[in-house]
């Protein structure tokens, strides 16, 4: 049995959630207030950051990419249609590479900002950095989708997926923080058609049916959320 620490806003968990669904796995999910740094999860994970994988009585996996590698090497290669990898080293880096810029580059300058902002503020204690969203920041933020927007969009007008002919991790990854903004109605869907097509793909697949009917206490989702024809 798997359990994961996680918190169902943030994209990198997001990200492994809808890993262990594709590979066909359930999970027991625990939601993880981080930022009260309880010595019980520190024990898991010193540096206190989600997502933290648990399978049965083993040791944490702890992080993003690390429980990426770890499902593909103990679930991918089960099941080779579904597998998450490419089948070839330099398809693998590209995919990683992808990874690594939505799991990095979009969360530090989109993603990890709206949810910072405009949900774990509202959550954390003011000792702890919560209050009202910093305005300066969410405008930074509004400015710096569109280029990525337009990265995906690009990516998916030259290939199947973003990462070549086959779905894999590097769309979870995108899709995963692209989820969490357009919940909170900050995505300019007007900005590329190519790259609102792609999402549509991903989010009518089975996996994201759970994660649409997450709400944040206080906060409905925007109209496009849950909208498979959006």
């Amino acid at each position: 049995m798997l359990t994961l620490y996680h918190q169902p806003f943030s994209p990198a968990c997001r990200f492994v959630r809808l890993a262990i669904a594709e590979h066909n796995a359930e999970s027991d999910l625990i939601v993880e207030p981080f930022w009260e740094r309880r010595p019980e999860f520190l024990k898991l994970n010193p540096a206190g950051e989600l997502p933290v994988l648990v399978e049965n009585d083993g040791p944490a996996i702890v992080g993003a990419r690390a429980i990426m590698e770890y499902l593909d090497e103990t679930r991918g290669y089960m099941q080779e249609s579904r597998r998450l990898m490419p089948d070839h080293p330099e398809k693998r880096a590209e995919m990683r590479r992808l990874v690594d810029w939505f799991l990095d580059k979009f969360d530090r300058e989109v993603g990890g900002i709206f949810v910072h902002e405009k949900v774990f503020k509202q959550d954390m204690p003011q000792r702890c950095g919560g209050g009202a969203p910093d305005s300066a920041m969410l405008r930074a933020a509004r400015a710096n989708i569109r280029p990525h927007l337009r990265y995906i969009g690009y990516l998916a007008s030259i290939r199947n997926w973003l990462a070549g002919d086959r779905f894999s991790y590097a769309d979870l990854a995108a899709a995963a923080g692209i989820s969490c903004v357009d919940y909170l109605g900050e995505v300019p869907w007007e900005e590329d058609d190519t790259a609102k097509t792609w999402y549509a793909r991903v989010k009518s697949r089975p996996i994201f049916r759970p994660l649409l009917t997450e709400k944040v206490r206080g906060m409905p989702p925007s109209r496009t959320y849950a909208d498979l024809d959006f």
